[in-house]
């Protein structure tokens, strides 16, 4: 019997590539979208969720329980993207960014985890950001959303262990997906102290983004994990720069981390 796997997120970019490798490897897949019928093209079906919505959250887990009787694994791939001056950030914009990056993932193991007790057995994969390991200028609310989910499902992976069920983080670096297309992007004010640098860096992220891996990289790494009897609290998948940046900031002191961040984005 096939591994029933569902996906948030799961109409394009990462998710989409997960669900589309997960599919030729025989697992049944589920995933989701806030528009399903906007996608086109999708090799698994795609069920309508939004990651705000308890409601629906708990209207997909009972469809697939339903169909299935199980849910394996649950990738909590959702998310948005958001960039600006953190001073000039409208407070209603870092509150949804939270919302969907943070809450969202909450939302969903707190309704699956009844489930996989009941089962004695799951796996929640939650994608989480390179980014999320340090404070990147202008990308500081995103940074602190994903860093946050990190720390909670370390707590969380230890409260559930009881049960059966594993809880993993995977920290994607930048892959060429639409993620910067559909990101919050503060505006860039004629009159704002920010205006050089900030346009500058959103320059290079978006450049980043567009120039990133393939994310068919994510897929093969989440089914590696899947398919692990004892998989790792944390995962990295991306350029070996990015992976390295982590162990830099664990090791240098922090003016020298600092420094050498000012340097890359050219603000110093």
């Amino acid at each position: 019997m096939p591994k029933v796997v569902l996906i948030t997120g799961g109409s394009s970019g990462i998710g989409k590539a997960i669900g589309e490798y997960l599919s030729e490897k025989g697992y049944q897949i589920f995933g989701t979208s806030r528009n399903p019928e906007n996608s086109k093209g999708s090799t698994f079906p795609l069920l309508k969720m939004d990651v705000n919505d308890t409601e629906s959250i708990e209207a997909v887990i009972s469809e697939i329980i339903s169909k299935t009787e199980k849910i394996d694994v649950v990738i909590n791939n959702a998310g948005v993207g958001i960039t600006g001056p953190i001073e000039e950030t409208p407070e209603s914009e870092i509150k949804k960014a939270f919302q969907t990056n943070f809450h969202g993932p909450i939302n969903v193991i707190k309704a699956v985890l009844p489930q996989m007790r009941t089962q004695g057995f799951g796996h929640i994969l939650n994608i989480t950001s390179i980014a999320a390991y340090m404070g990147l200028p202008y990308r500081g609310i995103y940074s602190a959303s994903k860093a946050a989910l990190e720390i909670t499902i370390e707590a969380m992976r230890m409260e559930t262990l009881q049960f059966g069920v594993k809880m993993t983080n995977v920290a994607p670096g930048d892959f060429a997906t639409n993620i910067a297309a559909g990101r919050y992007h503060t505006p860039v004010l004629e009159n704002s102290p920010y205006k050089k640098d900030y346009s500058n860096t959103l320059k290079m992220m978006n450049e980043h983004v567009d120039n990133g891996g393939n994310p068919m990289e994510m897929a093969k790494a989440v089914h590696k994990i899947i398919e692990t009897t004892n998989p790792k609290i944390h995962y990295k998948v991306g350029a070996p720069l990015q992976k390295f940046s982590i162990v830099l900031k664990r090791i240098l002191p922090d003016k020298v981390y600092e420094r050498m961040l000012l340097r890359h984005y050219g603000l110093k």
